[in-house]
């Protein structure tokens, strides 16, 4: 089995996909996607595809990012898995005919509801980590499956093998701790009101970890 992803920013790794990967028997391939001179994998050689985060937005006009969107098209046609988180979120939904706008900046630690019961094993409440000030509109065909206080859209399943989370679960303590040296800047303005040392100082809630695992499993082949 072979999951490919799509990387945008160095600071944005796997994280705890890549245990999920290792436990599964997926061999993990990953592509620095934000150049239009890279060529992305292929669907045929695509089991899995996972599509991080990254500072640029679906709405830029590069070629890579709309080259990106034909593959995640053909990765739905073809019924295969597929997992986008934050800007890969906004990816899959634009590719569903959704758009994306800003919304309140929302970086840090916050609560999200789960609005479906589809994942059992995915808890009631999450805590998680946010970095993003832009939002996704669910496509039509989407089931709902988080909100949060200040962005109502926060993650979605499509045909129970295609989901996108706008909120990171991927990060481990490492992952947190890289993104936050590496792009303090954004941290600023931020609406949950929280400093780089309030975000660090934070533990990654275990059960972020099962969410996570729970979800690959369930779109997994």
């Amino acid at each position: 089995m072979k999951m490919n992803v799509l990387q945008h920013s160095i600071h944005e790794g796997i994280g705890l996909i890549g245990e999920w990967a290792e436990n599964n028997g997926y061999e993990v391939n990953v592509y620095q996607a934000a150049n239009n001179n890279v060529k992305l994998p292929e669907v045929i050689d695509t089991d899995m595809l996972v599509v991080l985060g990254g500072p640029m937005s679906v709405n830029d006009d590069e070629e890579w990012i709309v080259k990106e969107r034909e593959l995640i098209r053909g990765m739905l046609m073809a019924h295969k898995s597929y997992l986008g988180i934050c800007f890969g979120a906004q990816q899959l939904s634009k590719t569903l005919g959704g758009d994306v706008s800003s919304c309140p900046k929302e970086v840090g630690w916050g609560e999200v509801k789960r609005l479906s019961n589809i994942i059992p094993e995915v808890p009631e409440k999450l805590d998680v980590l946010h970095w993003h000030g832009e939002q996704f509109r669910l496509p039509t065909e989407a089931t709902p499956l988080f909100s949060s206080p200040l962005v109502e859209n926060q993650g979605f399943i499509i045909n129970e093998n295609a989901i996108g989370l706008q909120f990171h679960l991927e990060m481990n303590e490492a992952g947190v701790r890289e993104v936050v040296e590496n792009d303090s800047e954004f941290i600023k303005g931020n609406k949950l009101k929280q400093s780089a040392a309030d975000i660090l100082k934070h533990k990654v809630p275990e059960m972020n970890k099962q969410a996570l695992f729970a979800m690959l499993d369930y779109i997994k082949d």
